[in-house]
């Protein structure tokens, strides 16, 4: 079983469905509301730990309802919350996501994800030390994805950045990375000046860049390689781009090829976007394997 460290936010997530998403000043009647655990760090902790991986989440909840809540998600996924701690000073965070028209719009609030602080993570490191992979993703402060990177260089570690939300990013923490998976927007932003097949070809087999349904992009050394997704019945895209992490971290931490491990985290991307929910869809180990074969 290879062992993941995840660095990241965790958040309730306020689920509104609606057959139209409202345009500024107007108002619609939704369809549903849910509350349900999200946050970009949590879902890909509760998606490793589904396919098959130890899992420590490194993280900060609010001591409120949601951090209880979030807490019991975590217990009830198998995910080690030795280094989850409640602070007193700020709420949870949460995510505000409208579902209209086939697709997501989400407004985040950090909350306490904002404690996740480098001196917060430096408690962790033991469990980083330890891990076969790091993932972090950015709805976290900017200088703890930078102190984690050069952490992880130091420590020999591979570090997964999953740069959501889109913000700059500097050049020492994308050349200290082992891998980065942007989508098309915020491969633009990272890599401005620059075309996207410039980019991929500067760092291949590290930059893999998604194209939500069209499949996943990036340079094996010789030529640019697009591994397609999976055709299936869409439900609720939100945590797709988290399954999709958390597979890719758990496989090639397993030893798999490149190409092995974009399958495999097509494969279970595409599944979890059959039910609702960020973390509502996301596979067992088996049914991905089952849908490999």
């Amino acid at each position: 079983m290879v062992k993941v460290a995840v660095i990241g936010s965790s958040s309730m997530d306020l689920v509104v469905t609606s057959a139209k998403r409202p345009e500024a000043g107007e108002t619609v009647l939704g369809e549903s509301f849910k509350t349900v655990p999200g946050g970009k760090g949590a879902n890909q902790a509760v998606a490793a730990a589904r396919l098959g991986a130890e899992v420590y989440m490194v993280g900060c909840v609010g001591n409120d309802h949601y951090g209880k809540e979030i807490l019991k998600n975590f217990a009830d996924n198998q995910v080690r919350i030795n280094y989850v701690e409640p602070v007193t000073e700020m709420e949870s965070g949460t995510a505000h996501i409208i579902l209209a028209e086939g697709d997501n719009s989400i407004v985040v609030v950090k909350g306490a994800n904002d404690a996740v602080t480098p001196a917060y993570v430096k408690h962790a490191k033991r469990a980083i030390e330890q891990a076969d992979i790091v993932l972090i993703q950015q709805e976290i402060p900017e200088e703890t994805v930078e102190y984690v990177a050069n952490l992880c260089h130091e420590l020999g570690v591979p570090l997964l950045l999953n740069p959501a939300p889109a913000r700059p990013i500097s050049e020492n923490v994308i050349e200290k990375a082992a891998y980065i998976t942007p989508n098309e927007h915020e491969a633009a932003l990272l890599f401005a000046g620059i075309s996207a097949g410039e980019a991929l070809t500067k760092y291949p087999e590290k930059l893999f860049i998604t194209e939500g349904k069209r499949g996943v992009r990036y340079f094996n050394g010789k030529s640019e390689v697009l591994i397609p997704s999976y055709a299936v019945e869409v439900v609720d895209t939100t945590g797709a781009g988290d399954t999709f992490n958390a597979a890719l971290a758990v496989a090639l931490a397993e030893g798999k090829t490149i190409e092995e491990s974009l399958r495999f985290a097509n494969r279970a991307a595409s599944l979890s976007v059959m039910k609702f929910g960020a973390q509502g869809g996301m596979p067992l180990r088996k049914e991905v394997e089952d849908k490999m074969e």
